[in-house]
């Protein structure tokens, strides 16, 4: 089984405009919910294509934070959606590559529809990134934000 842990560095911040549309490099389908939650971390299950996972992170804000992910059976992902999920967050994430970096930008559906987001990974809390011109507001430090994205 792949595990992928340790500590998650990623900005997110809100998308101004449609100006990233024309470098999207690829998109793609995915649906997550949460299994359960508390003051300290979330339990998560994503079908990202056809690929699942199961995510647990630490519920803090700033850009840092535990992460650990393991691959789960497709078909038991789709299971524990359809039967333990809260509401199932659907979106496509688009890649775009602006300066060193590749941007996921999250469009989302559903309830959340109209919401999209544009998250980077960093190395460490304080590297430096280019910023296109399309990002708008961080929503890292909102704590209502990290309950869907």
């Amino acid at each position: 089984m792949e595990v992928a842990m340790g500590r998650e560095i990623e900005r997110k911040f809100l998308v101004a405009g449609d100006a990233w549309r024309g470098s999207v490099r690829e998109a793609r389908a995915i649906r997550q919910g949460y299994l359960c939650g508390n003051p300290r971390a979330s339990v998560r299950v994503r079908v990202d294509g056809e690929r699942a996972n199961l995510n647990v992170k630490s519920a803090t804000l700033g850009v840092e934070r535990l992460e650990f992910e393991y691959a789960i059976p497709l078909d038991e992902a789709q299971v524990l959606l359809a039967e333990l999920a809260g509401e199932v967050v659907e979106k496509t994430r688009h890649e775009v590559l602006h300066g060193d970096h590749v941007w996921e930008i999250d469009e989302f559906a559903g309830a959340n529809a109209g919401l999209i987001v544009a998250e980077i990974e960093l190395a460490h809390a304080d590297e430096a990134f280019a910023r296109p011109e399309w990002l708008g507001a961080e929503v890292k430090w909102i704590p209502q934000a990290l309950t869907i994205i």
